[in-house]
Protein backbone atom coordinates (compact mmCIF):
# COMPACT_ATOMS: atom_id res chain seq x y z
CA UNK A 1 0.00 0.00 0.00
CA UNK A 2 1.49 3.31 -1.10
CA UNK A 3 1.64 6.25 1.27
CA UNK A 4 -0.83 8.35 -0.77
CA UNK A 5 -3.29 5.44 -0.65
CA UNK A 6 -3.36 5.29 3.14
CA UNK A 7 -6.85 5.69 4.56
CA UNK A 8 -7.50 8.87 6.49
CA UNK A 9 -9.57 7.18 9.20
CA UNK A 10 -6.52 6.51 11.40
CA UNK A 11 -5.38 10.11 11.58
CA UNK A 12 -1.60 10.32 11.79
CA UNK A 13 -1.22 6.60 12.51
CA UNK A 14 -0.25 4.37 9.59
CA UNK A 15 -2.20 1.14 9.01
CA UNK A 16 0.97 -0.84 9.74
CA UNK A 17 1.49 0.91 13.07
CA UNK A 18 -2.17 0.50 14.00
CA UNK A 19 -2.19 -3.23 13.27
CA UNK A 20 1.04 -3.76 15.16
CA UNK A 21 0.29 -1.67 18.23
CA UNK A 22 -3.50 -1.62 18.67
CA UNK A 23 -5.32 -4.27 16.62
CA UNK A 24 -6.74 -6.86 19.05
CA UNK A 25 -4.52 -5.38 21.77
CA UNK A 26 -5.84 -2.11 23.21
CA UNK A 27 -8.40 0.66 22.59
CA UNK A 28 -7.59 3.76 20.59
CA UNK A 29 -9.39 7.10 20.46
CA UNK A 30 -8.85 9.08 17.24
CA UNK A 31 -10.10 12.64 17.30
CA UNK A 32 -11.41 13.84 13.93
CA UNK A 33 -10.71 10.55 12.18
CA UNK A 34 -13.16 11.73 9.51
CA UNK A 35 -13.23 15.50 9.81
CA UNK A 36 -16.38 17.25 8.65
CA UNK A 37 -18.40 14.05 8.39
CA UNK A 38 -22.18 14.29 8.10
CA UNK A 39 -24.81 11.56 8.21
CA UNK A 40 -24.86 9.60 4.95
CA UNK A 41 -28.48 8.72 5.59
CA UNK A 42 -30.99 11.07 7.11
CA UNK A 43 -33.07 9.99 10.08
CA UNK A 44 -36.03 9.45 7.74
CA UNK A 45 -33.96 7.32 5.34
CA UNK A 46 -32.66 5.19 8.20
CA UNK A 47 -36.18 4.67 9.54
CA UNK A 48 -37.28 3.69 6.02
CA UNK A 49 -34.57 1.03 5.88
CA UNK A 50 -35.80 -0.34 9.20
CA UNK A 51 -39.22 -0.88 7.60
CA UNK A 52 -37.79 -3.37 5.11
CA UNK A 53 -37.89 -7.12 5.65
CA UNK A 54 -34.56 -7.28 3.80
CA UNK A 55 -32.80 -5.30 6.54
CA UNK A 56 -31.97 -6.52 10.04
CA UNK A 57 -33.01 -3.96 12.65
CA UNK A 58 -33.57 -3.87 16.40
CA UNK A 59 -35.16 -1.46 18.84
CA UNK A 60 -33.70 -1.15 22.34
CA UNK A 61 -35.59 0.74 25.03
CA UNK A 62 -34.40 1.34 28.57
CA UNK A 63 -37.35 1.70 30.96
CA UNK A 64 -36.11 4.35 33.38
CA UNK A 65 -38.81 3.63 35.94
CA UNK A 66 -37.95 -0.06 36.31
CA UNK A 67 -34.37 -0.15 35.05
CA UNK A 68 -35.36 -2.95 32.66
CA UNK A 69 -34.32 -3.29 29.03
CA UNK A 70 -36.73 -4.13 26.20
CA UNK A 71 -35.63 -5.52 22.84
CA UNK A 72 -37.72 -5.82 19.69
CA UNK A 73 -36.73 -6.97 16.22
CA UNK A 74 -37.82 -5.27 12.98
CA UNK A 75 -39.11 -4.56 10.49
CA UNK A 76 -40.70 -1.48 12.04
CA UNK A 77 -43.71 0.31 10.55
CA UNK A 78 -43.88 4.08 10.46
CA UNK A 79 -45.65 4.19 13.82
CA UNK A 80 -43.78 1.31 15.48
CA UNK A 81 -40.96 3.43 16.86
CA UNK A 82 -41.24 5.56 20.01
CA UNK A 83 -41.70 9.30 19.82
CA UNK A 84 -38.60 11.33 19.01
CA UNK A 85 -39.35 13.29 22.18
CA UNK A 86 -39.01 10.11 24.26
CA UNK A 87 -35.57 9.55 25.72
CA UNK A 88 -33.65 6.32 26.35
CA UNK A 89 -34.27 4.44 23.10
CA UNK A 90 -32.02 3.24 20.29
CA UNK A 91 -32.61 1.92 16.78
CA UNK A 92 -29.90 -0.41 15.42
CA UNK A 93 -29.83 -1.03 11.66
CA UNK A 94 -27.39 -3.69 10.41
CA UNK A 95 -25.65 -4.01 7.05
CA UNK A 96 -26.30 -0.48 5.88
CA UNK A 97 -23.20 -0.68 3.67
CA UNK A 98 -25.10 -3.19 1.51
CA UNK A 99 -27.87 -0.68 0.86
CA UNK A 100 -26.09 2.67 0.52
CA UNK A 101 -23.10 3.48 -1.70
CA UNK A 102 -21.76 6.25 0.54
CA UNK A 103 -21.71 3.96 3.56
CA UNK A 104 -19.99 1.31 1.41
CA UNK A 105 -17.32 3.86 0.47
CA UNK A 106 -16.78 4.61 4.15
CA UNK A 107 -16.43 0.87 4.82
CA UNK A 108 -13.78 0.62 2.10
CA UNK A 109 -11.53 3.03 4.00
CA UNK A 110 -10.93 0.14 6.42
CA UNK A 111 -9.53 -2.24 3.81
CA UNK A 112 -6.14 -2.29 5.49
CA UNK A 113 -7.86 -5.16 7.34
CA UNK A 114 -8.63 -8.31 5.28
CA UNK A 115 -12.10 -8.30 3.73
CA UNK A 116 -12.63 -11.79 5.15
CA UNK A 117 -12.80 -10.26 8.63
CA UNK A 118 -15.41 -7.61 7.77
CA UNK A 119 -18.89 -8.05 9.17
CA UNK A 120 -20.83 -4.91 8.26
CA UNK A 121 -21.54 -1.28 9.02
CA UNK A 122 -24.29 -0.82 11.58
CA UNK A 123 -25.94 2.54 12.22
CA UNK A 124 -27.14 3.31 15.72
CA UNK A 125 -29.69 6.09 16.04
CA UNK A 126 -30.47 7.19 19.59
CA UNK A 127 -32.55 9.79 21.33
CA UNK A 128 -31.20 11.52 24.44
CA UNK A 129 -29.70 9.04 26.92
CA UNK A 130 -30.23 6.18 24.49
CA UNK A 131 -27.86 3.21 24.54
CA UNK A 132 -27.73 -0.56 24.83
CA UNK A 133 -26.19 -0.82 28.28
CA UNK A 134 -22.65 -1.74 29.38
CA UNK A 135 -21.55 -4.77 27.39
CA UNK A 136 -18.65 -6.34 25.53
CA UNK A 137 -18.28 -7.63 21.98
CA UNK A 138 -16.43 -10.72 20.78
CA UNK A 139 -15.19 -8.88 17.71
CA UNK A 140 -13.22 -5.76 16.76
CA UNK A 141 -15.23 -2.59 16.20
CA UNK A 142 -14.64 1.01 15.13
CA UNK A 143 -17.23 3.40 16.61
CA UNK A 144 -17.46 6.49 14.43
CA UNK A 145 -19.54 9.39 15.68
CA UNK A 146 -21.44 10.92 12.76
CA UNK A 147 -24.12 13.13 14.32
CA UNK A 148 -24.54 14.60 17.80
CA UNK A 149 -22.54 13.45 20.79
CA UNK A 150 -22.12 10.20 22.65
CA UNK A 151 -20.31 9.57 25.91
CA UNK A 152 -18.27 6.37 25.87
CA UNK A 153 -17.01 4.73 29.02
CA UNK A 154 -14.72 1.74 28.69
CA UNK A 155 -13.10 -0.81 30.96
CA UNK A 156 -10.61 -3.62 30.46
CA UNK A 157 -12.12 -5.48 33.40
CA UNK A 158 -11.83 -9.26 33.63
CA UNK A 159 -15.30 -9.79 35.10
CA UNK A 160 -17.59 -10.18 32.06
CA UNK A 161 -20.53 -11.79 33.88
CA UNK A 162 -23.86 -10.92 32.24
CA UNK A 163 -27.21 -10.13 33.80
CA UNK A 164 -29.76 -12.92 33.48
CA UNK A 165 -32.86 -10.72 33.75
CA UNK A 166 -32.64 -8.91 30.43
CA UNK A 167 -32.89 -9.85 26.72
CA UNK A 168 -29.68 -7.92 26.07
CA UNK A 169 -26.15 -9.00 26.93
CA UNK A 170 -25.71 -6.40 29.66
CA UNK A 171 -22.84 -6.70 32.11
CA UNK A 172 -23.83 -7.42 35.68
CA UNK A 173 -21.02 -5.23 37.00
CA UNK A 174 -19.34 -2.44 35.05
CA UNK A 175 -16.64 -0.16 36.43
CA UNK A 176 -15.47 2.45 33.93
CA UNK A 177 -11.74 3.11 33.72
CA UNK A 178 -11.79 5.77 30.99
CA UNK A 179 -14.44 8.11 29.61
CA UNK A 180 -14.72 10.39 26.57
CA UNK A 181 -17.35 12.44 24.77
CA UNK A 182 -17.17 11.85 21.02
CA UNK A 183 -18.18 14.57 18.55
CA UNK A 184 -18.89 14.11 14.83
CA UNK A 185 -15.74 12.81 13.15
CA UNK A 186 -14.27 11.25 16.31
CA UNK A 187 -13.76 7.48 16.34
CA UNK A 188 -13.07 4.88 19.02
CA UNK A 189 -11.50 1.49 18.25
CA UNK A 190 -12.22 -1.34 20.69
CA UNK A 191 -10.64 -4.80 20.62
CA UNK A 192 -12.65 -7.91 21.57
CA UNK A 193 -13.87 -8.23 25.16
CA UNK A 194 -13.26 -4.59 26.02
CA UNK A 195 -16.26 -3.60 28.16
CA UNK A 196 -17.95 -0.39 27.03
CA UNK A 197 -21.05 1.70 27.50
CA UNK A 198 -22.17 4.42 25.08
CA UNK A 199 -24.89 6.91 26.04
CA UNK A 200 -26.30 9.54 23.68
CA UNK A 201 -26.09 13.17 24.76
CA UNK A 202 -29.10 14.37 22.84
CA UNK A 203 -30.04 12.90 19.46
CA UNK A 204 -27.09 11.14 17.86
CA UNK A 205 -25.96 8.67 15.21
CA UNK A 206 -23.00 6.33 15.54
CA UNK A 207 -21.64 4.12 12.74
CA UNK A 208 -20.14 0.83 13.91
CA UNK A 209 -17.72 -0.84 11.51
CA UNK A 210 -17.48 -4.38 12.86
CA UNK A 211 -15.01 -7.19 12.13
CA UNK A 212 -16.18 -10.69 12.97
CA UNK A 213 -14.03 -13.42 14.51
CA UNK A 214 -15.33 -16.95 13.99
CA UNK A 215 -15.17 -19.72 16.57
CA UNK A 216 -13.96 -23.20 15.56
CA UNK A 217 -17.48 -24.51 16.13
CA UNK A 218 -19.02 -21.92 13.80
CA UNK A 219 -16.46 -22.67 11.10
CA UNK A 220 -17.07 -26.41 11.36
CA UNK A 221 -20.84 -25.97 11.22
CA UNK A 222 -20.61 -23.87 8.09
CA UNK A 223 -17.75 -25.55 6.22
CA UNK A 224 -18.23 -29.28 6.75
CA UNK A 225 -21.66 -29.46 5.04
CA UNK A 226 -20.13 -27.74 2.01
CA UNK A 227 -17.63 -30.55 1.63
CA UNK A 228 -20.57 -32.93 1.26
CA UNK A 229 -21.73 -30.95 -1.77
CA UNK A 230 -18.32 -31.20 -3.44
CA UNK A 231 -17.12 -34.16 -5.51
CA UNK A 232 -13.98 -34.65 -3.44
CA UNK A 233 -14.25 -38.38 -2.70
CA UNK A 234 -14.62 -40.84 -5.58
CA UNK A 235 -17.69 -43.04 -5.73
CA UNK A 236 -15.48 -46.14 -6.05
CA UNK A 237 -14.46 -45.66 -2.43
CA UNK A 238 -17.92 -46.78 -1.23
CA UNK A 239 -17.81 -48.68 2.09
CA UNK A 240 -17.63 -52.47 1.92
CA UNK A 241 -17.51 -55.04 4.75
CA UNK A 242 -17.05 -58.43 3.15
CA UNK A 243 -15.20 -59.67 6.24
CA UNK A 244 -17.94 -58.66 8.70
CA UNK A 245 -18.84 -61.57 10.99
CA UNK A 246 -22.11 -62.22 12.76
CA UNK A 247 -22.37 -59.95 15.76
CA UNK A 248 -23.97 -60.21 19.17
CA UNK A 249 -23.76 -56.41 19.64
CA UNK A 250 -25.66 -54.97 16.66
CA UNK A 251 -25.98 -51.49 18.22
CA UNK A 252 -22.21 -51.06 18.28
CA UNK A 253 -20.72 -49.24 15.28
CA UNK A 254 -18.04 -51.52 13.77
CA UNK A 255 -14.51 -50.27 14.24
CA UNK A 256 -13.77 -50.58 10.53
CA UNK A 257 -16.81 -48.38 9.73
CA UNK A 258 -15.54 -45.79 12.19
CA UNK A 259 -12.14 -45.92 10.52
CA UNK A 260 -13.77 -45.61 7.08
CA UNK A 261 -15.70 -42.51 8.18
CA UNK A 262 -12.57 -40.94 9.66
CA UNK A 263 -10.65 -41.65 6.46
CA UNK A 264 -13.45 -40.13 4.35
CA UNK A 265 -13.26 -36.87 6.31
CA UNK A 266 -9.48 -36.79 6.09
CA UNK A 267 -9.60 -37.48 2.35
CA UNK A 268 -12.03 -34.62 1.78
CA UNK A 269 -9.93 -32.20 3.81
CA UNK A 270 -6.76 -33.25 1.98
CA UNK A 271 -8.15 -32.38 -1.45
CA UNK A 272 -6.12 -29.59 -2.99
CA UNK A 273 -7.82 -26.21 -2.66
CA UNK A 274 -11.04 -27.78 -1.32
CA UNK A 275 -10.87 -26.09 2.08
CA UNK A 276 -9.89 -22.78 0.49
CA UNK A 277 -12.83 -23.04 -1.91
CA UNK A 278 -15.49 -23.72 0.71
CA UNK A 279 -14.08 -21.05 3.04
CA UNK A 280 -14.09 -18.50 0.23
CA UNK A 281 -17.64 -19.42 -0.76
CA UNK A 282 -18.93 -19.05 2.77
CA UNK A 283 -17.14 -15.76 3.53
CA UNK A 284 -18.39 -14.17 0.30
CA UNK A 285 -21.98 -15.38 0.67
CA UNK A 286 -24.44 -12.51 1.32
CA UNK A 287 -26.21 -12.37 4.66
CA UNK A 288 -29.64 -13.94 4.86
CA UNK A 289 -31.27 -10.50 4.86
Amino acid sequence: MKKHDLPSVLGSISPQAFMQNYWQKKPLLIRQAVAGIEPMLSRQQLFALAQSEDVESRLVVNDVATGQWRLKSGPFGQRSLPSLKQSHWTLLVQGVDLHDDKVAQLRDQFRFIPDARLDDVMISYATDKGGVGPHFDSYDVFLLQVHGQRRWRISQQKDLTLRDDTPLKVLRRFKAQESWVLNPGDMLYLPPHCAHDGVALGECMTYSIGFKAQTPQALAQQLLPRFADMDVVKESARYRDQTQTATERPARIPEHLQAFAHHALESALRQKHASEKVLGEWLSEPKAQ
